[in-house]
Order: C-alpha cells, then sequence, then structure tokens
C-alpha cells in the first residue's frame, strides 16, 4: 500500500530525514516511534503528501505522488488519505455532521451520500446522539472520534495519525486504540501512527524506530 525509497528531507541546513526506506502492506497498521526530532512528523508528513521529499519517492496505492502536480496531489490526498491529529482541529461552528461531511463535499459527493455516510461513521463510533453538537458540547474523546469519522468519510485507502491520544485522558486513549483496531477488520484500511504511547506502539502489527533521521528497527 505505501512504499518508500531514499526518503530525504532538510529545512536550511537541518538534515531532518536522511535515507528512509519503508514498505506497509494493505490493512497493516504501524505504529511509528522515537524521541522528539527523531523526523517522525516529518516522514508523516510526506507520506500524506503533506510536504514533498527533497530526495527519493512514494509510492501510494500504486500512484507515484511525485509526479503529481499540486492540483492532482490534492484531489489524490482527499480521495486517498486520512488524517488524524493530536489536535483535532474540528472546525467550532459546525456540528459533529458537517464536520465530517467536510471532505465529502471537497470531493463533490452529493450532499445527501454525504450526510448518510457521515452519520454511519458517527454512530459505528458511538456517537448517534452527539450528531447535532458543536465541538464545545463534546468531550475530549468524544472530538476526537468525530476527527476519526473525518478522516474515514471518503473511504482512505490510508489513515495516518499524529499522536492521536496525546490530548486524551488513558480511558479515552484506551477507547480510541481500540477502536483504530476494529475499524481494520471492518473496513481493512492501513493505519500509520506515530505515538509516544508505549501501549499503542505495542498493540500495532509492526513497530518502526527511528533516531536522528533514519529508521533504526
Amino acid at each position: 500500500m505505501i512504499q518508500a525509497e531514499g526518503i530525504q528531507k532538510a529545512f536550511g541546513t537541518l538534515r531532518v530525514l536522511k535515507g528512509i526506506d519503508l514498505n506497509i502492506n494493505k490493512g497493516e497498521i504501524v505504529s511509528v516511534v522515537g524521541a522528539s526530532g527523531a523526523g517522525k512528523t516529518t516522514l508523516l508528513q510526506i507520506i500524506g503528501t503533506l510536504d514533498r521529499a527533497d530526495k527519493g519517492r512514494i509510492i501510494i496505492k500504486d500512484t507515484e505522488v511525485g509526479k503529481l502536480n499540486d492540483k492532482q496531489l490534492s484531489a489524490f490526498r482527499n480521495a486517498n488519505i486520512g488524517f488524524v491529529f493530536q489536535f483535532h482541529h474540528l472546525l467550532p461552528e459546525f456540528t459533529a455532521i458537517e464536520n465530517v461531511m467536510m471532505p465529502a463535499l471537497i470531493a463533490k459527493i452529493p450532499t445527501s451520500k454525504a450526510k448518510n455516510k457521515s452519520i454511519e461513521l458517527l454512530e459505528l463510533l458511538g456517537l448517534s446522539e452527539r450528531l447535532n453538537h458543536k465541538p464545545s458540547e463534546l468531550s475530549g474523546g468524544e472530538q476526537q472520534r468525530v476527527a476519526v469519522a473525518r478522516a474515514l468519510v471518503n473511504d482512505p485507502a490510508v489513515v495516518l495519525a499524529d499522536e492521536p491520544s496525546g490530548n486524551l485522558d488513558s480511558k479515552s486513549a484506551e477507547e480510541l486504540h481500540n477502536l483504530f483496531f476494529s475499524l481494520r477488520e471492518k473496513l481493512n484500511q492501513t493505519f500509520v501512527i506515530v505515538t509516544h504511547n508505549a501501549l499503542l506502539a505495542k498493540m500495532a502489527d509492526r513497530t518502526l524506530t527511528m533516531h536522528d533521521g533514519l529508521i533504526v528497527s
């Protein structure tokens, strides 16, 4: 599902990624761990096409994304990649349903279909009583589940999560971790999760450890 070859990235004179090679299979849950500054988030952003590598190439779902222009890349990202961040980034003026619908509407999916899919996902995530609540009316765990539903609304092949439980209490974090594995069983999505949470890292099918811009184990 994801293939990276020789990925290098620098910001000025600071070399953040020094030659990353990895392969991630369809339906696999992979955690990426390492100390702060190891390059984990930068790697995730490049895999997610939010940033471009200086050298190397990324192939996702048989598409070499580095060959796409900005418009093509944006369309590919919206259709194939879902993102879950530590801070949920929900739009405060919109309800849970409306927040989840956003990527589908950007993809020009008909409003009625986008709404039905959003309701289906929110109900799957245990939020059937919160459909019309705004973020300020939801707990931190509920807000993060809305963000997960938003990441899934376009049926992405790949879900990328950057410290998804880092802003949650231990109970909500455990629920979120279990949710990822439940979704993999139901939807067969591929997950790449950057985390400092040792429990989540151990639950993954495979753990990649980064140090100083390289995968060391």
